[in-house]
């Protein structure tokens, strides 16, 4: 039962497709510095001011911790950090992305939040293969909005297979 009516399953599967639908091109914007990022809106849990993070000993630098989200333990990453830019302190503007990755909830620390904004396909390009700076395994694409450029984020790429097992033994 949905809202008080009968739902058969292959009406219920409808509704599950059309919700993924609108999902589909839809891309959450972030600003590290100066550059702008999207990561696909269907990853994205929810969006939450940045709280007390609580240091874990021999992590790598730009896994600044763990944070407590409504008693789910919930480890973060700072994507300055990750992409080998100056940390900044973090202000009202500061916030976490909670992302699911692999299955598991991440938080990704970024200068500030920007939209929600739909990309289509034909608006995206592969990165160019470059072998300096940052790696090009984190950026799925990149997008022509109006005189605007987006770094399109692949999620699952964000952290290794190793570094995943080391954030899964702390949550």
């Amino acid at each position: 039962m949905k809202g008080g009516l009968q739902v058969t399953q292959t009406e219920e599967l409808e509704i599950i497709g059309q919700e993924e639908d609108t999902q589909k091109d839809k891309f959450l914007t972030f600003v590290l510095g100066k550059e702008s990022y999207g990561i696909e809106i269907k990853n994205v849990t929810e969006i939450i001011g940045i709280q007390p993070i609580t240091e874990v000993p021999e992590l790598p630098d730009y896994i600044r911790g763990i944070v407590n989200l409504r008693g789910k333990i919930i480890p973060v990453v700072d994507m300055r950090l990750r992409f080998k830019k100056q940390f900044r302190d973090y202000n009202e503007r500061t916030c976490i992305i909670v992302v699911n990755i692999r299955n598991a909830s991440v938080g990704l620390i970024v200068d500030s939040v920007s939209e929600v904004i739909g990309i289509q396909e034909e608006d995206i390009v592969s990165p160019p293969d470059m072998n300096q700076g940052l790696s090009n395994k984190y950026i799925k694409g990149i997008a022509k909005v109006e005189s605007e450029v987006k770094l399109l984020l692949d999620c699952n790429e964000l952290l290794s297979k190793d570094e995943f097992k080391n954030l899964e033994n702390i949550q």
